[in-house]
């Protein structure tokens, strides 16, 4: 499992460690990581070109005592220095016994536009309020060049506990980062602009709890339900499914499609679909009788498309089982109703729906989504699935915010949601935690997104049918 930290828990861990080693040796471990990063990107160091972008303090410092490695190599090592007064002396030092040389900001632009590899050192993970103009314009020059742009830490420009970014921003080919993942190299939209992270042990000892977790294959194969030997599909959990309109029958289709594929024993349909539900998937348990009388579940899933049904939604939320809030459902629900609840509320918003239920605009929610996931937990009491291209599950507890990146571009088309409620709530009726089904489904999900699309559009129904395969690659 990748775990990231806040920058105020790395600084006391950093602390802790350089207090137990020789004066500057953490830095060096950190730049000689760096470097190795920087020469294998180069791939012929000797007779490269190199330009660091340098800022004031230990991020810069980083960044030079990696340029005077490559100098050492061979390589042409120019530092531009945003604050010369400010600049890490002996990082400046060492780059200059190197060969190195610098400049000041106004020279900077031929040498960015003819540069192989461009280090971005101007600012480390403390960071706020976006870039000066200097940084910006040098940030831009980056963007524009031909060379590879490698992060120290984190690009700069980026919130590193948030994730958000206010204006100009370094765009990075490749992020190396120190200790530990930090929450903006995780988080849209800061994570767009990391690239491909390297991270880079350097020794730190971090506390057991972390600001986020995003699981990997092994994490989600250990949650994964599996049936034994004495399993029917009755102890496998059975799911409901309270969906689908006249006006949206083909929600309810989808959503049972995904639910099928979730790891319960069976699953219920309740709704004004059950024609369309019967003729795509004859296995399906269905009612006329609304969710309060459509026998025993394990799990509720409500709301893809279902108009304005609330009246399901009421009986949904009135059981005593998990369930699984999506789409028409969270425009439905009251927040009291789903603060009282005594059993697990999963709700699952795309940025949109979480700004209506905020009371904010989009931009916002966009913006500082691991702000709006936690505070959306807290208003309702619930454990929140945040969607989008990387989804956030934070539970209603507080604790690690998961973060999942598993997905495409392509799953953002019609219905794919639908499908990602039935699979989540299937593994609710499994038995997994709210926390778990959100992730488990979400990292699913988007790795059967990958496999339906393989560089090519693909339609919910497809996503749906390769959740198997995606299962099994998980598993094997």
């Amino acid at each position: 499992m990748r775990t990231a930290y806040r920058v105020e828990t790395v600084r006391t861990a950093e602390r802790e460690l350089m207090a137990r080693l020789p004066e500057g040796a953490l830095m060096r471990r950190a730049a000689a990581g760096l470097a190795a990063v920087c020469a294998e990107l180069l791939g012929r160091v000797y007779g490269s070109r190199v330009v660091l972008l340098v800022g004031g303090g230990d991020n810069g410092g980083d960044a030079l005592y990696a340029g005077a490695r490559l100098a050492r190599r061979g390589a042409g090592v120019t530092a531009v220095l945003l604050a010369p007064e400010r600049t890490h002396a002996g990082g400046l030092a060492a780059l200059r016994r190197a060969g190195g040389t610098s400049v000041e900001p106004g020279a900077a632009e031929p040498l960015v536009r003819r540069a192989d590899l461009v280090v971005d050192g101007i600012v480390g993970i403390g960071g706020k309020g976006g870039l000066r103009p200097d940084a910006a314009r040098l940030a831009e020059l980056a963007a524009d060049s031909r060379a590879a742009v490698v992060a120290v830490d984190l690009p700069s420009g980026v919130e590193a506990d948030t994730g958000e970014v206010h204006g100009t921003a370094v765009r990075a080919d490749v992020t190396v980062t120190f200790g530990t993942h930090k929450p903006g190299l995780l988080i849209d939209p800061a994570r767009a602009y990391a690239g491909s992270v390297r991270l880079v042990d350097i020794g730190l000892d971090l506390p057991d709890e972390a600001e986020l977790e995003a699981l990997q294959h092994v994490d989600v194969a250990a949650r994964l339900p599996r049936p034994g030997a004495e399993s029917d599909k009755y102890r496998r959990g059975v799911v409901g499914i309270a969906a689908g309109s006249a006006r949206y029958p083909g929600a309810a289709v989808l959503a049972v499609s995904g639910a099928l594929r979730g790891g319960a024993g069976a699953v219920r349909y309740v709704g004004p679909a059950a024609d369309a539900v019967i003729a795509r998937f004859p296995e399906t348990l269905v009612s006329d009788k609304g969710p309060k009388h459509a026998g025993r579940v394990q799990a509720w899933v409500v709301g893809p498309g279902a108009g304005d049904d609330a009246s399901a939604v009421a009986e949904v939320l009135a059981s005593d089982v998990p369930v699984l809030v999506d789409a028409d459902g969270l425009r439905l629900a009251g927040r009291d109703a789903v603060r009282g609840r005594g059993a697990p509320t999963l709700m699952t918003p795309h940025a949109g729906e979480a700004a209506a239920l905020l009371g904010v605009s989009r931009e916002a929610v966009e913006g500082a989504r691991l702000a709006s996931v936690r505070e959306l937990a807290g208003l309702y009491g619930a454990t929140v699935l945040l969607k989008g291209a990387t989804t956030l599950v934070a539970d209603a507890g507080g604790g690690a915010v998961r973060v999942n990146a598993t997905g495409t571009a392509w799953l953002a088309t019609a219905g794919s949601g639908d499908v990602l409620s039935g699979l989540a709530g299937s593994l609710l009726a499994a038995g997994l935690s709210a926390l778990d089904a959100g992730s488990l489904g979400a990292y699913l999900h988007g790795l059967a997104g990958r496999f339906a699309a393989d560089g090519a559009p693909a339609g919910a129904h497809d996503v749906a049918a390769a959740i198997p395969e995606a299962w099994r690659d998980v598993r094997d």
